[in-house]
């Protein structure tokens, strides 16, 4: 017999292939791991690519679904929210609003900034993670981290300094600025440095509700469990397309 957790886990997998579409306008639906609402705007709330467990033991599974189905999908009806009586907005992805933030109209500037830097943030970071990663990274991005870095564990050091350091709330980054150079910065709120023209790589959500269910407090210890779920498949990737 099924069991609502065994019928959310096939659900999952039948969507993971999915969950890496563009988080711009409303795109057919797909298998989602939760039930998210009816789009009421162009922006959509993207599936989960694995299921709420999935990163058990170091994200747990009531995290998770908050975190998504919540913060998320807040982030998303805000953003949609905002575009509302702008077509000229309503017609750009996520990530061209983010990255033209300072030509927007001051009138839904900081609102794009805070609600499509939200929303933009954690679509990368979904996908930043998966079950069973962790790991270093292989190929061309790991020459660029030794180079810049050091080594591995030099980059690990810098920036689990970035991620601790985040006076409230905020991010950790790793991004390629200018000159295609590595290099590792941190964020308030839901800024995003691609607003400054800076691709991000990878990026750890430190705000409270990321983590404060399982770790209460104990923010580096949270930190130190991300590394453990790193895509780097996915963070190589990007930086393979963005680095050209």
């Amino acid at each position: 017999m099924m069991t609502r957790r065994n019928a959310i886990k096939a659900t999952a997998l039948a969507s993971a292939a999915c969950a890496a579409a563009w988080p711009g306008r409303s795109q057919p639906a797909a298998p989602a791991v939760s039930a998210a609402p009816a789009a009421t705007g162009p922006f959509t709330l993207p599936p989960l690519p694995y299921a709420y467990d999935a990163l058990e033991p170091h994200l747990d599974q009531l995290t998770m679904q908050i975190h998504h189905d919540k913060h998320h999908q807040a982030y998303v009806t805000g953003l949609n929210k905002a575009v509302t009586g702008h077509p000229e907005l309503e017609k750009l992805s996520v990530e061209e609003l983010v990255r033209g933030l300072n030509g927007l109209p001051e009138g839904v500037r900081t609102v794009v900034q805070n609600m499509g830097g939200g929303h933009y943030n954690h679509w990368l970071f979904w996908q930043m993670m998966k079950p069973g990663g962790g790991g270093e990274p292989k190929g061309e991005l790991a020459g660029a981290i030794d180079k810049k870095f050091n080594n591995f564990a030099g980059f690990t050091d810098e920036f689990t300094k970035a991620a601790s350091g985040r006076f409230g709330s905020g991010w950790a980054w790793l991004v390629l600025g200018p000159g295609k150079e590595l290099s590792i910065e941190s964020s308030a709120n839901q800024d995003s440095p691609l607003a400054a023209g800076k691709p991000v790589l990878l990026g750890i959500d430190v705000w409270e509700h990321a983590y404060y269910l399982k770790y209460q407090n104990r923010r580096p210890d949270y930190i130190a469990a991300f590394f453990k779920l790193i895509n780097w498949d996915f963070v190589a990737d990007r930086y393979n397309k963005l680095k050209v």
